[in-house]
């Protein structure tokens, strides 16, 4: 009998997946017994999984770039042959910066473009009065959720290190942070965003699908040595969880795993939060207005658990473009090796799709090309690469 896979993750929908592989049955019926742990920071979940008191984890996609790369902590290559999320962040902001925004918008209030020059001009205001700078929360410095706010607000001239401040919080720290007043906005994953607007103390301003239209969020990850010694463990994992992501998938089933996610020891918020989530029908202000996307998190439809390398190249750029990584020859590479569609395409049984998703679909910029990291970075004004 061997001992069971510990596995850790952090209390967010896009956990789903992998939550509901193990609570539903989907994993026992693939061998596999799993001890799910939750945690609260993912410097917990990458420092557990590195040093191997995780056998996987849930975990976000620049984390798994950053450790292979050696960025920020010590070296371990990751390998994710399996994509938890696309998409699924949205950025929400307190009643007083949206009234502020919504003065100064000109136009859609739906256009980040619109939003990020309507910050432009807050920012100019609170200079111009002496105000201290707005103050941004985020998951952590290798996250979407970092990359999601800079490319937003950039796109509009602000500088996300000189007109504002971006703090790291965990996840379940965000709805706490803005009751007090120690932030201002934060972007962070479901359900923490939903329960800001239950509460009446924040408004989503941007779904980050608005930004993106198709962003690799969280991924299935481990240890490369790890997958190197147990490649049946590596197969029944990315099975159970793609069978529970099928299951995710279709409407009837979302009750069920609603009210599964919900559970104290899983997200341990209401049910009803959560499917409210996963049909991507949000509430977005406290007034009760809803907004509907089929874009705001995808959990296994449109190929969404398979592992886009492209979508690791683009995480890479941001990494350089915002001062943490160099520019370096074979960068985007070692980047893209951590997403591992060849062990996806094993464990399940597929060929090469003909046609892979297209990715990003982003608000501003060019097409985005692996190849050409530094034109990408070239193409946008503000900045911290050295070329």
């Amino acid at each position: 009998m061997t001992a069971p896979l510990r596995i850790g993750f952090i209390p967010l929908v896009d956990a789903a997946a992998l939550i509901v592989a193990v609570d539903k049955g989907f994993a026992a019926a693939e061998g596999l017994e799993v001890e799910l742990v939750r945690e609260v920071s993912w410097s917990n979940v990458r420092d557990k999984l590195n040093i191997g008191l995780f056998d996987a984890a849930h975990l976000l996609a620049p984390v798994a770039i950053a450790s292979s790369l050696g960025l920020g902590h010590v070296k371990v290559p990751i390998a994710a042959p399996f994509n938890l999320g696309i998409n699924g962040n949205a950025i929400t902001v307190s009643p007083a910066l949206h009234a502020a925004l919504m003065e100064e918008i000109d136009g859609d209030r739906f256009d980040p473009l619109a939003t990020a020059k309507a910050l432009a001009k807050v920012v100019a205001v609170r200079r111009k009065a002496g105000a201290d700078p707005l103050t941004f929360g985020m998951t952590f410095p290798f996250s979407t959720h970092n990359y999601q706010l800079r490319f937003w607000m950039a796109a509009a001239g602000v500088d996300p290190d000189e007109d504002v401040r971006l703090v790291v919080l965990p996840p379940p720290y965000m709805v706490d942070s803005l009751r007090s007043g120690h932030v201002d906005a934060f972007c962070v994953g479901a359900p923490w965003n939903s329960i800001a607007v239950d509460l009446g103390i924040g408004h989503i301003l941007h779904f980050v699908s608005d930004i993106l239209a198709r962003a690799a969020e969280k991924v299935l990850a481990v240890r490369q040595s790890w997958a190197d010694k147990n490649p049946d463990l590596v197969a029944a994992l990315v099975r159970a969880a793609a069978k529970a992501a099928e299951f995710i998938e279709h409407p009837e089933n979302r009750t069920e795993a609603a009210r599964i996610l919900a559970q104290p020891e899983r997200i341990g918020v209401d049910a009803e939060v959560i499917q409210r989530t996963l049909d991507g029908r949000l509430k977005i202000s406290p007034d009760g207005t809803f907004r509907e996307s089929d874009r705001y998190l995808l959990v296994g439809r449109e190929g969404a658990g398979r592992p886009d390398p492209v979508q690791a190249a683009w995480l890479y750029a941001q990494m350089v473009r915002w001062g943490q990584a160099p520019l370096a020859p074979d960068g985007a590479n070692t980047a893209m090796a951590v997403f591992r569609p060849d062990l996806y395409d094993a464990a399940l049984g597929h060929r090469q799709p003909a046609e892979a998703p297209a990715p990003f679909g982003a608000f501003a910029g060019p097409a985005f090309d692996p190849q050409d990291i530094r034109a990408h970075l070239e193409a946008f004004g503000v900045g911290r690469w050295k070329a």
